[in-house]
């Protein structure tokens, strides 16, 4: 069983950096989002390995659907080519540069973990979900009417933008 995580880890591991490294580099907005997609299917497998099935439930349907279907409505509502070429001509040393931003923090990074072992603590209790959604709706019930009344004016003041953009290239 052990090895079937360790191989599970591996794969959604190249998920994350798969997509990231497709999102990143991809000359179509579409096809960047296709990365995103992926690399956030991704950490919803990281979240199953973890044992916290509601985690990756919450990450498809709020990331993968909600935030990505939103994404997707910016992109067609933009003016972009189309071949798909939004980025405009690769410069020759852009993937060389591009490469050693990605591996520099990481070697960093990796340098202070392997020097400087962090101290383990105590996993926590397991909450039910019940109690979590009581504690979340009870304290911060107006946290989340205010995170959604922000995201509705967003998602209008796009419309808006795109409607007068519109109206204007009509003119």
């Amino acid at each position: 069983m052990e090895l079937l995580a360790k191989i599970a880890f591996v794969v959604y591991t190249l998920l994350v950096l798969g997509g990231g490294c497709f999102a990143v580099g991809a000359h179509s907005l579409v096809r960047a989002m296709v990365g995103l997609i992926t690399s956030l299917m991704g950490v919803a497998g990281m979240y199953l390995l973890m044992a916290a099935p509601f985690m990756a439930f919450m990450q498809i349907l709020i990331y993968v659907g909600a935030v990505c279907v939103l994404i997707f409505f910016a992109i067609m509502l933009s003016r972009a080519d189309a071949q798909g070429i939004e980025s405009g001509a690769r410069r020759p040393g852009k993937a060389l540069l591009s490469a050693l931003a990605f591996i520099s923090p990481v070697f960093v990074i990796g340098l202070v973990v392997v020097n400087y072992q962090p101290v383990s603590i105590k996993l926590p209790v397991e909450v039910p979900l019940a109690v979590l959604g009581k504690g979340l709706l009870d304290n911060y019930s107006l946290a989340f009417e205010l995170i959604s009344v922000v995201l509705l004016a967003a998602m209008a003041g796009a419309v808006l933008l795109a409607f007068e953009k519109k109206g204007r290239a009509a003119e």
